[in-house]
């Protein structure tokens, strides 16, 4: 491995990568190649997603996901997309997987290779990486993070209950089952201590191991950025400070990519689907699929007018309309853009070129503007063709949406997955209980200026609003008490003399968890949702979005107002109460003792691999706190999902901003800054960012983190 020409590598304290080069190409080859020495094993599973050749190298764990990412055809999106770029485009891609492949070698000498080497079956010879592979790891990161795998509950639903139950199952809750949602807030220079505009937040996504991002700085003559970047993929996409602007993102919930309920039958010219103008042809093959210590197996892959089959099986045959296949395009010159922004407003031109998922996006500049925007392609259809899979015999596709332009903000906004109050912008179905955005527009409200330490108090926030609403119901219910045992009046005054808070040393916190859960399990088993638990037919790859309990907690609210399906509000939050406070629990258990943090790691569920792991912390906060960390009422108390990065953007001095994952800067579980930073993470604590060259420390390349 020979050292990049003109390439200064440093690292901060914390093992963070600092690069230098005197231009672009050479910067984005060393971001490639510091990408692969520190996590090395995580990009090349993410490649052999979008390949469709996990279990190659898994075994048997890895099929559904190959049958999915061949049926969705992952990896020929990705080459399309690929080929389609501008040659200045594809040549920054290019330079990136240059830098990947030239630090592999060194990247896959971590446990984890040597776990599969030890496996049964043949071990896979590495390969390099092909140009298109940055764009299958993006596809792989996002194309379960659409709202497409709720049109497939709905239609469930629908199978199951009668579409007039559907909207039960769909009201602004919902959309928190798949894990989709976020943070992000603004706050103009009129509201800050320095006069200079703060932007802050959050992702939360599933709480992977190693971590879903990369804190990263990026500098050559033309450009200074620090970020949070994704391991496989160049630049700085989601969450970026350029010096002069910065930028931040939530998932806009938006309906980008369209299902279509299909007919297909046996033609004299192979499989026909039937379209809007008669029976059209399809595009039918078999692809095979190797399979570690077991033999091959095989998948059908469909495509029709509309786009691929993704689901074809006893809950019906369905295609996707991805925007990113349609266009042959994933934003990906926008990434490249980004790199050079110097205000808010050329942070929303580079926007113009994002495709999907669709986000919101917060921007602003030392300048003193902050703008508000949502960035991508959207369907073009009425809210009411959002709610179910379309007809393909009766639906053409349509166009894609004229977005609005940027919204001025001269105080505050926030964005957290709820429906906007600006109809333009309502571009979903589904949206998340407004709760997280209530709160922290509370918190920004109670003082006239903020720094970015104060963002601290926001971050960290256990606040449950909709743990109120609940409680209320539950009062209402209980009446003067008469009819409930003296046990579960106990439990009640316990509950309404609590302050809402889920925190992890909150034992008042564990027992509203007990409680809830119990109201889960209860309405999770009412007779009236029997019909839920059928074999939903849709493959295993989808079973997150079809677990019965996990949608009732999503719904409580809506299911306990549901007489109509025989469900008796009342009498269930009482039987909850009764059937808490009659158990054999222990009082002195607190929220953190039970609410604990549980990743997740690709050789999990692989026999005779050992996954690494880190210290199970107690965690304060839950699915519906501003500080996320979620877990499934009535199934688990862990938190699977929640805050992956937080960051902070002073643009008064970056130097000033601050950020935090969840683990640390390497993937490898023997480096020193593997998990340096869950200790801090646990407790939604940032640091400050470091950006003076003095004080990083050089590295000679090639060097782990």
């Amino acid at each position: 491995m020979s050292e990049p020409a003109r390439v200064d590598l440093f690292r901060d304290s914390l093992g963070v990568p600092h690069l230098r080069a005197e231009d672009e190409l050479r910067l984005v080859e060393a971001q490639g190649r510091i990408t692969a020495i520190d996590r090395g094993w995580q990009i090349e599973v993410d490649r052999w997603r979008a390949e469709g050749r996990l279990a190659e190298h898994l075994g048997r764990v890895g099929t559904e996901w190959d049958r999915f990412a061949r049926r969705i055809r992952l990896a020929d999106t990705a080459k399309r997309a690929y080929d389609a770029l501008e040659p200045a485009d594809r040549g920054w891609v290019d330079a990136y997987v240059h830098g990947v492949n030239d630090g592999l070698e060194l990247g896959r000498r971590v446990p984890e290779f040597q776990a599969l080497a030890s496996l049964a079956g043949s071990n896979p010879v590495p390969t390099p990486w092909p140009g298109w592979a940055p764009l299958g790891v993006f596809l792989v990161a996002h194309v379960l993070f659409s709202t497409f795998p709720h049109l497939l509950w709905r239609a469930h639903v629908a199978r199951a209950l009668g579409d007039e139950h559907v909207d039960r199952f769909a009201p602004e809750s919902a959309a928190a089952a798949a894990g989709a949602g976020s943070n992000a807030w603004a706050l103009h220079g009129s509201r800050t201590t320095s006069g200079s505009p703060l932007l802050a937040g959050d992702p939360h996504r599933l709480i992977e191991l190693p971590g879903v991002y990369q804190q990263v700085r990026l500098a050559c003559d033309d450009f200074d950025v620090v970020g949070l970047a994704l391991p496989g993929v160049p630049g700085i996409p989601h969450f970026g400070h350029a010096g002069d602007a910065a930028w931040g993102i939530t998932n806009a919930l938006a309906h980008s990519a369209e299902v279509f309920q299909e007919r297909l039958r046996t033609g004299d010219g192979g499989i026909e689907a039937l379209g809007p103008e008669g029976w059209e042809p399809t595009s039918t093959w078999i692809e095979s699929i190797r399979v570690r210590g077991a033999a091959d197996e095989t998948v059908r892959v469909v495509e029709t007018e509309r786009g691929p089959v993704v689901v074809d099986g006893p809950g019906g045959c369905f295609s996707l309309r991805l925007p990113a296949r349609v266009e042959a395009d994933l934003g990906f010159a926008a990434l490249r853009r980004l790199l050079r922004v110097r205000s808010a407003a050329d942070v929303a031109s580079a926007f113009l070129g994002w495709v999907d998922p669709v986000n919101r996006v917060l921007a602003a500049d030392r300048a003193g503007e902050v703008l508000r925007f949502t960035a991508g392609r959207v369907a073009d259809r009425e809210r009411a063709k959002r709610r179910m899979p379309l007809p393909a015999w009766s639906t053409a596709a349509t166009r894609w949406r004229e977005l609005p332009p940027p919204e001025v903000v001269r105080s505050m906004a926030v964005d957290a997955n709820e429906r906007p109050d600006r109809p333009d912008h309502d571009l979903g179905f589904a949206y998340a209980h407004p709760s997280r955005a209530d709160r922290i527009r509370m918190l920004l409200s109670e003082r006239p200026d903020m720094a970015a330490p104060d963002m601290l108090r926001i971050h960290a926030d256990t606040f449950d609003a909709r743990a109120g609403g609940l409680l209320a119901r539950l009062d209402e219910a209980i009446g003067d008490g008469s009819y409930c045992s003296d046990a579960a009046a106990a439990l009640a005054t316990r509950l309404r003399r609590w302050d809402r808070g889920m925190d992890a040393g909150s034992r008042d916190a564990a027992m509203f968890s007990a409680w809830r859960s119990a109201l889960v399990r209860r309405l999770a088993a009412h007779p009236a949702l029997t019909a839920l638990y059928a074999p939903h037919g849709m493959g295993s790859i989808f079973d997150p979005w079809f677990s019965v309990p996990g949608r009732v907690g999503d719904v409580l609210e809506s299911l306990l107002d549901a007489a109509d399906l025989g469900i008796d509000g009342p009498v269930e939050l009482v039987g909850a109460l009764e059937d808490v406070a009659g158990a054999a629990s222990d009082p002195a258990i607190s929220w953190g003792d039970i609410h604990r943090l549980h990743t997740l790691h690709a050789l999990d569920d692989v026999p005779g691999a050992d996954a690494p792991t880190v210290t199970a912390v107690p965690l304060g906060g839950d699915s519906d706190c501003v500080r996320c960390t979620a877990s499934v009422p009535g199934v688990a108390d862990v938190a699977f999902r929640g805050s992956v990065a937080r960051w902070v953007w002073d643009l008064a001095d970056r130097r000033s901003s601050r950020w935090n994952v969840p683990f640390g800067a390497s993937g490898d579980p023997g480096s020193a800054h593997f998990d340096d930073q869950l200790g801090a993470w646990a407790k939604a604590r940032t640091v400050r960012v470091e950006t003076d060259w003095a004080q990083l420390e050089r590295k000679e390349w090639p060097c782990a983190g």
